[in-house]
């Protein structure tokens, strides 16, 4: 009994096929794991960079940061390019006073901002010799110390370093150059409903809702989600690794913001 010789064109087919079907797995791999990545980051977090110093001490330049998308409900700024597919807000939790949240610049629906939520709807809020005042009672504010810091301009700044403590007990630390900048005497803002009152914590160096044509009120519908834990931390450029040895601030990885 002979052997019959294995075909080429067998072994040629064989091959092809083999090689089309782990192709086609690679592909289903790539799209399997880009459909999680954006279930993901639509529906459970999302990860943000800081680029201002608006937020220091809380949140420096070069911190990165996951952002809870559940913690408010969905709007369509919850879906990738906010594309508009979610009417309004869905499954909607009001935020807490205290709260740091990234939302999109109600300006122009597109800029993401983060900022500590201050003030809730129906609230009354206005800033008096640098002490905020919450529906006519100041906020209580303790000195801390000394805080120095250098911009992204590189320009060093000496402020003052308070611990504020708003009505619902959360307490944070703010920075205050000076009480008598033109951002410490406000008229009174009276907080739409729907909407937020938003403040940086580095009270006079901080765009926020104290500017109404620069960013105003906080529509509900312009929440994209709560700031839950740093995961990343680079005084320098990210994309230096090189330089990573001594600009990483490791004490500052899987810190939660406060």
């Amino acid at each position: 009994m002979t052997d019959n010789p294995l075909d080429v064109e067998d072994l040629m087919d064989a091959a092809t096929g083999n090689s089309g079907e782990s192709l086609w797995d690679t592909v289903k791999t790539i799209v399997y794991a880009v459909l999680i990545a954006v279930l993901v980051r639509t529906f459970a977090f999302e990860p943000f960079s800081i680029p201002s110093g608006s937020m220091i001490p809380t949140l420096l330049v070069g911190d990165y940061l996951f952002v809870s998308k559940s913690s408010y409900g969905y709007s369509k700024h919850s879906l990738p390019f906010s594309l508009p597919l979610i009417p309004g807000r869905i499954m909607y939790d009001l935020p807490k006073r205290g709260d740091v949240v990234v939302f999109k610049l109600p300006t122009d629906n597109k800029t993401d901002y983060i900022k500590r939520i201050v003030g809730l709807p129906g609230d009354t809020i206005q800033v008096r010799g640098g002490i905020l005042h919450i529906n006519g009672e100041a906020v209580k504010r303790e000195r801390m110390g000394e805080f120095v810091y250098q911009d992204t301009r590189g320009i060093f700044h000496n402020t003052v370093r308070y611990k504020e403590t708003l009505p619902n007990g959360v307490s944070h630390e703010i920075l205050e150059e000076s009480d008598t900048y033109p951002a410490d005497n406000t008229p009174l803002y009276r907080v739409p409903d729907g909407h937020f009152f938003g403040m940086g914590d580095n009270r006079d160096n901080s765009r926020d809702s104290r500017f109404l044509m620069d960013v105003g009120y906080i529509p509900k519908e312009n929440l994209v989600g709560r700031a839950e834990m740093m995961f990343f931390s680079n005084d320098g450029s990210f994309w230096e690794v090189w330089s990573w040895p001594w600009t990483l601030r490791f004490e500052r990885f899987f810190k939660s913001v406060d």
